[in-house]
């Protein structure tokens, strides 16, 4: 499941930081401020269209055109075909950050079983500025997969040289998915999560990974950054895994997510290391959010979140204030 942005878009998630080589400052948490608005909700005018669909793990990011853009995985739709994944990229389009009701653009991008991707099987978009290029990274229901562009709305897919557009998986029946990039230093960092179903030691708890690159097509190994949860159990435990740097505090901050829906539910943690935030562990925990895949957004200087709603029928944002924590 879950899922960029000028958002952190122009620094890549906060990130361009070499840790360990500061003492940490204040112990601070993110707070969400204010109401919410709503800016996508769940289309109806696609040609896969069902009452049960769902917009769920998105991506927001500034367009070259300086229009804001959305794109969110809809599942439980009729795309694939019998026996397919049910799911597809939809895409929305916004004026600025803080509108309402952004316009539904239709259908951005499906599965193509061509370059080995399961039919219907897209999930979680996240997209980062790099240069000029646009490059978005995605879910194929097995691989972390990469497309670019240079406008940001028109994304071709890279196309490995097997012909095929998976760069790295964890093994079948791991479901890698929902992958972020963050650039720490001179590399970047790409943090996703899987099920973790190989061995018995992790109950088949759900896993956040990280690779590493310095050019985003050769990736290192996986390392296994957190695990577990103490608010959920089982493979789904540590989905949307969106890690960001915040500067005053000198700390790592990842977000992951427990559960969707009336009762949604993330976890914060928080780390020197952007490699270590806990293995079956909540010692770094240093707070929990009421919302779903979240997306953490700074533009002009403020910070803002974006998240499912609970009725999983459409995007949100409000902003984000990051406060000292009290004892």
């Amino acid at each position: 499941m879950k899922r960029a942005a000028i958002l952190l878009i122009s620094i890549l998630a906060f990130g361009i930081n070499v840790y360990g080589n500061e003492e940490s400052g204040p112990v601070l948490v993110p707070q969400i401020f204010g109401q919410w608005w709503q800016v996508a909700g769940s289309p109806m005018e696609h040609e896969y269209a069902t009452e049960k669909q769902q917009p769920v793990d998105f991506a927001v990011w500034q367009a070259a055109d300086g229009t804001w853009q959305l794109w969110s995985c809809i599942r439980n739709t009729t795309a694939g075909g019998r026996g397919g994944d049910t799911r597809f990229f939809y895409r929305w389009e916004g004026k600025n950050l803080t509108d309402i009701d952004w316009k539904p653009m239709g259908i951005a991008m499906e599965g193509d079983p061509s370059f080995g991707e399961a039919p219907g099987g897209l999930q979680a978009p996240h997209v980062v500025k790099i240069g000029k290029t646009y490059h978005m990274f995605y879910g194929d229901w097995m691989n972390i997969c990469q497309a670019t562009s240079k406008d940001g709305k028109i994304f071709k897919r890279l196309i490995r040289d097997n012909g095929r557009t998976g760069m790295f998986n964890e093994g079948v029946g791991e479901h890698a998915r929902d992958p972020m990039i963050l650039k720490v230093g001179e590399s970047y960092h790409c943090y996703y999560t899987a099920h973790s179903m190989r061995s018995p030691a992790t109950n088949h708890r759900g896993v956040n990974y990280c690779r590493t690159s310095s050019d985003l097509r050769n990736w290192s190994p996986s390392k296994v950054v957190a695990e577990g949860s103490a608010y959920a159990k089982g493979p789904y435990c540590a989905e949307c895994p969106y890690v960001v740097y915040i500067p005053e505090s000198r700390q790592y901050f990842l977000f992951n997510t427990q559960r969707y829906g009336r009762r949604q539910h993330a976890t914060v943690f928080r780390s020197a290391d952007p490699l270590s935030f806990g293995i079956n562990d909540n010692s770094l925990e240093v707070t929990t959010l009421p919302v779903a895949a979240p997306e953490i957004i700074l533009h002009n200087g403020r910070y803002y979140i974006a998240s499912l709603m609970p009725s999983l029928k459409g995007i949100q944002i409000a902003r984000l204030k990051w406060v000292q924590k009290s004892n």
